[in-house]
């Protein structure tokens, strides 16, 4: 027998779904904390020392956290082709704006320091801002745009066409009530990290948006789920599957429907538990932000970000990205995976792989531990920023 026939093709489907799983909820909380405390420059700095704290409680440390964008891209490229074409054709107007907001993040993190003139820092500080506001906001609303079905279709040589038109398409109600929800949730994250990090007026004006941005994320992720019951048509099969069978999307019927999205929480109680996570893990990060519990609030808006990222995917499961215009064309976890061997010789790679990347992660967070340094950065004696 052939090594890579041990594991089945359908169970290395799902543990691909998984791990693609756990590398969009690796990069919403180790770069999601980046994210949010750019966010939160204009509102929690007020000065220019206390600008450079906040950028130093992260410099240090975001390029690391951006791997796991770079694995969460690589992986859909190799485990879901059809995944990674159509969202690079649909979402491409949305992904360069992403792209754009992110570059000028390291380059506001180089060069905002490099003259000492006011407007100079200033237009840097607004270029930090927007690498972190940004990519948060259009990140929800292509969630939002995934939730509803993604106007695109096979034809029978299985080519992909996009019938979108602009990128203000994508900009609907629900997807910006969904961008809202990612920004909300970031934001918390990064005022749990600059608690965290630093002392003083900063850190107090960061517990004081964090708490609010806490009681956005459980406001705005109740109504996202309402509105997802009461005015989004979920997708479901209506055909046999064949979860071990050759990747053709249009080898299936799909229907839409109302409470669709629902549906696997009735079947799989055990499901409900991602949401629940997305509650408590947000409640519990306002409490601990108020108690200036710093490592508790980081760790509470951590399993909130769990738990509503992966309330995305067990409610979508087994759809990954259904087609409004062509129901049958919707890609799930069952038709539109590599190969078997594909999959399994990126299984051993990431076997091997990825717990290197989680232990130097976890020894360079150990190494950098500690409060960010407001006097050795205005001496000039211990800052990177």
């Amino acid at each position: 027998m052939i090594l890579h026939e041990l594991v089945e093709y359908e169970t290395l489907r799902v543990v691909w779904w998984l791990l693609l799983g756990v590398l969009l909820v690796g990069f919403a909380v180790m770069d999601g904390f980046d994210l949010g405390t750019a966010a939160l420059l204009p509102v929690v700095a007020r000065t220019d020392l206390e600008r450079r704290v906040v950028i130093n409680a992260v410099g240090p440390v975001w390029e690391g956290n951006q791997v796991w964008l770079i694995l969460g891209g690589g992986a859909i490229f190799a485990a879901w082709p059809p995944l990674y074409a159509v969202s690079f054709s649909g979402f491409y107007l949305a992904m360069f704006a992403i792209l754009v907001a992110l570059i000028l993040r390291p380059v506001g993190f180089k060069y905002r320091s490099k003259r000492n003139g006011a407007a100079w820092r200033a237009t840097w500080d607004w270029a930090l801002f927007t690498g972190g506001f940004v990519p948060a906001l259009i990140l929800g609303v292509a969630v939002g745009n995934v939730l509803q079905g993604v106007p695109f279709r096979l034809d029978s040589d299985l080519r992909i066409f996009y019938e979108g038109t602009t990128l203000f398409e994508l900009l609907n109600p629900f997807a910006l009530l969904c961008g809202l929800l990612s920004v909300a949730m970031l934001v918390m994250h990064g005022a749990a990290w600059l608690v965290l990090k630093t002392e003083g007026p900063v850190a107090q004006r960061a517990r004081d948006w964090g708490s609010l941005a806490a009681v956005a994320t459980v406001v705005l992720f109740a109504l996202g789920g309402l509105w997802l019951w009461a005015g989004v048509e979920g997708y479901r099969i209506t055909s046999a599957v064949a979860a071990g069978g050759p990747s053709n999307p249009l080898a299936k019927t799909v229907e839409r429907a109302a409470g669709v999205w629902f549906a696997n929480y009735g079947t799989h109680p055990w499901m409900l538990a991602a949401p629940a996570l997305g509650f408590l893990g947000a409640l519990a990060g306002l409490a601990f932000l108020r108690g200036r519990r710093e490592v508790a609030a980081l760790l509470s808006t951590s399993v909130a970000i769990l738990g509503i990222v992966s309330t995305v995917g067990l409610s979508m499961f087994p759809m990954i990205l259904p087609s409004s215009i062509d129901p049958r064309s919707s890609l799930t976890v069952w038709d539109s995976s590599s190969s078997h061997l594909t999959l399994f010789i990126m299984l051993v790679v990431t076997v091997v792989f990825v717990p290197i990347v989680v232990a130097y992660t976890a020894w360079v967070y150990r190494v950098l531990w500690g409060k960010v340094d407001a006097k050795a950065i205005s001496d000039g004696s211990g800052h990177a920023y």
